[in-house]
């Protein structure tokens, strides 16, 4: 073979050879699907349910009932006993208040900011204090052995302000003072001694008067 020879097949062999590496390189290596994890879903892909991002639930509606402090004095929310469904009046009669113990004389304080709606003196509940706290709601406070100094109809209130005074009047057992205290929620035109008994408990639990 002349030398002109041996230089082409020099080059031929060498041209292969490039062409045998670019075809290697080109060529996509193999991957492991489960080394890279499912893909990223499209816009047009659904998305299951279980993917979305947990949302926390709504907050229950209150309808504007806020957290009551404890209107006796001294009085413990884990002295609180829930007694809005017992039977009264020989069970003529269900009970819809709650409740509170304490020794006659003991403060009887505001709930609630509100505005002293009536002050009024009832057979069953005896000397009686009705107080607007809301448009729609009133708190209403019994068997009171007395009233505060000043305490007048139409007197704006604070939370915490004196009320009374713990007792057994109206059809209470004298051997058992206590306050009778509910809560009610009026619907458009119903007056004080009206509306739609609200249990008091859950409201007043753990919230007591810093005094």
């Amino acid at each position: 073979m002349t030398g002109f020879g041996k230089l082409l097949l020099c080059l031929f062999l060498v041209s292969a050879a490039a062409l045998a590496l670019m075809v290697r390189f080109d060529r996509p290596a193999s991957v492991d699907p489960a080394a890279v994890g499912p893909a990223a879903p499209s816009a047009s892909m659904p998305v299951p349910a279980s993917a979305l991002p947990a949302v926390p639930p709504a907050a229950v509606d209150r309808r504007g009932l806020a957290s009551l402090a404890i209107p006796v004095a001294g009085v413990s929310p884990d002295a609180l006993v829930d007694s809005f469904d017992d039977a009264r009046g020989g069970g003529t009669r269900p009970h819809h208040a709650i409740d509170i113990a304490a020794p006659i004389g003991t403060p009887v304080i505001a709930a609630a900011p509100g505005r002293v709606e009536k002050l009024f003196d009832s057979e069953l509940g005896g000397k009686m204090v009705y107080v607007r706290a809301a448009p729609d709601t009133v708190h209403y406070y019994g068997h009171l052995a007395g009233y505060a100094p000043d305490l007048a109809e139409g007197l704006s209130i604070r939370t915490g302000t004196p009320i009374g005074f713990v007792g057994a009047t109206g059809d209470a057992d004298p051997g058992a003072p206590h306050l009778h205290f509910g809560v009610k929620r009026l619907a458009a035109g119903e007056g004080w001694w009206q509306g739609t008994d609200v249990d008091p408990y859950p409201l007043l639990a753990g919230k007591a008067v810093a005094r």
